[in-house]
């Protein structure tokens, strides 16, 4: 069978950084992106703190949830991973150590599209080892009250989500993406993070969502029919957009790509993770997989002959549940 994926592992071509604030601490953050070998993964570095200590991007590394995902180990802790993480899942970098000076990746426009800008102008490098995906091959189930998230196997990456809400602005929406970066940069990319104008007020008056605006962060209004931001929504359907963007950077930290149709029902990033630990825990449910190149076409050879070995031997801790600590 051939797939439209190239086999080969990925960085970026230089390094690029930016500068923002963070979206609660409302302090400056500069960032750089910094090409990283083979198998080394995403990590984030903290260069204002002592001895600059990393963190692995990786499910085992999510101490908080609330809000947004927020990685740490050791005293450091990265928050708002999860927009950044989408552009370079879905620009496909697999290995890079991102330095950044503030517990907050920067909030940017309150969207994935300016990390995805950035990645552009740097461009992607090659790297001569292939990638090993994690391929479902039988479906996956999680559920938390009314909330619940599916994985099934597919050839490929895609998402589908739906969101309800009882305002009239937003009410029953879904969307689905058959990941790719054109249609990420197209359809998903310029979709900004949301939320009630009295939540964010509360926010406020609690020391959060300080670096919060009307240019990073879709303001619903009081009367749940409109926006209160000037230039309206980017997308008739921005809120399930968004939605589907968080989940696509969430899914990043299962330390591999995935092949597999996800279906997440009004979920969020405190499920996102549960989800993962789910996939974690049901190893006869997955394959993990090396890519290989065949002529034109990339095919899969399956690297263990039993995902239990995989479980227990190579992917561990790549999917190790371990006791995350959530506040």
């Amino acid at each position: 069978m051939q797939f439209p994926i190239d086999p080969f592992q990925h960085t970026v071509k230089k390094p690029i950084n930016c500068c923002g604030v963070g979206l609660h601490s409302g302090r400056t953050v500069n960032l750089t992106i910094i090409p990283a070998s083979a198998n080394s993964g995403i990590r984030f570095r903290r260069t204002d703190l002592p001895q600059n200590p990393t963190v692995k991007a990786h499910m085992d590394k999510v101490v908080d949830t609330r809000l947004a995902t927020t990685i740490g180990e050791g005293g450091a802790i990265i928050a708002t991973t999860e927009h950044l993480l989408a552009a370079m899942n879905s620009f496909g970098i697999d290995n890079a150590l991102i330095e950044l000076d503030s517990a907050e990746v920067p909030i940017m426009d309150g969207s994935a599209d300016p990390f995805m800008h950035l990645l552009r102008s740097a461009g992607k490098q090659r790297l001569l080892q292939c990638r090993k995906m994690l391929k479902i091959t039988k479906e996956i189930q999680y559920s938390e009250d009314d909330k619940h998230i599916t994985v099934c196997p597919y050839n490929g990456f895609k998402v589908t989500g739906e969101i309800a809400f009882d305002d009239t602005l937003i009410r029953n929406q879904s969307y689905s993406i058959d990941l790719s970066t054109e249609r990420f940069i197209k359809e998903i990319s310029r979709a900004r993070t949301f939320g009630y104008v009295e939540q964010v007020e509360e926010l406020w008056a609690n020391g959060l969502a300080l670096g919060g605006t009307l240019e990073n962060v879709i303001a619903i209004h009081w009367n749940r029919k409109s926006v209160l931001n000037e230039d309206g929504l980017r997308y008739k359907n921005e809120f399930i957009r968004h939605k589907v963007l968080d989940i696509i950077g969430d899914m990043t930290l299962l330390g591999c790509p995935m092949l597999g149709h996800v279906t997440a029902y009004k979920s969020g990033h405190t499920q996102h993770l549960a989800f993962m630990h789910a996939i974690a825990d049901s190893p006869d449910c997955w394959e993990l997989v090396e890519m290989k190149k065949n002529g034109p076409h990339a095919v899969f050879e399956q690297v263990f002959a039993d995902s239990r070995e995989a479980a227990e031997g190579f992917l561990m801790p790549l999917l190790k549940k371990t006791p995350a600590t959530t506040p």
